[in-house]
């Protein structure tokens, strides 16, 4: 399953898995139970994992328990579980190694920019998520998703994932999510990311919650995906412990997305909301 197969118009997907891959008892855990869900509720979920975080705040921060080994995890756990997979590239060097693994190529905000990075992700042939810059307008991912499609990829996503407010903190701009169907691409909300105090100390701090409040706004507004970052153990996590959501609470999560999303289409459909 590839996120290229999905019809916008009526599909709604997840993308939910730990910020860090940081071992193989870990993400076991996590994707047993998020396949659990996935099934129970009968929607697509993408298995997320990071192999790397080339942007820790601190040079003490952990950034990969080992590339390989850590890639490796990630795509044995989602065949495991019937899951496809989703890791960040840094570099275009990255991107034939990460593809090799996983289903889908996701380009994180800092980068959004690099020309060459979203070149190199493109010809792999692999899905593509963008995530918006913190610093950037949402009408600016026209260019990102242009770049992709230049390089013959049409399997292309944006993601809003919050923008800077003043110093060490994010907002939501809703309007942005109308604003980036322009790019003619699914819009996904990223539910944790956009919850982050960066850089608050020697690690970004955040404010989780918001998380399901500011989620069932994203959807009410329309989204094609909803992204969060679960663990089972958040304050344990080695990357992002603030704004993880607990794996313990991700049925609800999604279940009230879910309800949510249901509710909009009937309403759109009814012509109460245009």
């Amino acid at each position: 399953m590839r996120i290229a197969s999905f019809d916008p118009a009526i599909d709604f997907f997840f993308i939910a898995g730990p910020c860090l891959v940081e071992g193989e008892e870990m993400m076991r855990r996590t994707a047993g139970e998020l396949a659990e869900l996935a099934a129970r509720y009968a929607v697509p979920l993408v298995l997320k994992g990071s192999y790397r975080k080339a942007n820790r705040t601190s040079v003490h921060s952990v950034s990969s328990i080992g590339d390989e080994r850590a890639l490796e995890i990630l795509a044995a756990t989602g065949a495991e579980f019937g899951l496809p997979t989703i890791t960040d590239i840094h570099v275009p060097e990255d991107a034939a190694r990460a593809s090799a693994y996983v289903d889908v190529l996701q380009i994180p905000a800092f980068l959004f920019r690099q020309t060459e990075l979203l070149q190199a992700a493109a010809m792999t042939g692999r899905a593509v998520n963008i995530k918006k810059g913190q610093f950037a307008a949402p009408d600016d991912m026209r260019h990102a998703v242009e770049k992709v499609r230049a390089a013959g990829n049409e399997s292309v996503m944006v993601c809003e994932r919050g923008t800077t407010f003043g110093y060490h903190d994010l907002v939501v701009d809703m309007r942005g999510l109308i604003v980036m169907r322009d790019c003619s691409a699914p819009v996904v909300y990223d539910a944790t990311h956009s919850l982050q105090m960066p850089s608050a100390g020697a690690t970004s701090g955040g404010r989780p919650e918001y998380i399901l409040p500011l989620a069932r706004a994203a959807v009410a507004v329309g989204v094609n995906g909803v992204f969060f970052e679960t663990h089972p153990d958040p304050a344990r996590a080695l990357s992002d412990a603030a704004t993880q959501l607990p794996l313990e609470r991700a049925g609800q999560f999604m279940r009230s997305c879910l309800e949510t999303d249901r509710l909009r289409r009937e309403l759109e459909g009814d012509g109460n909301l245009r």
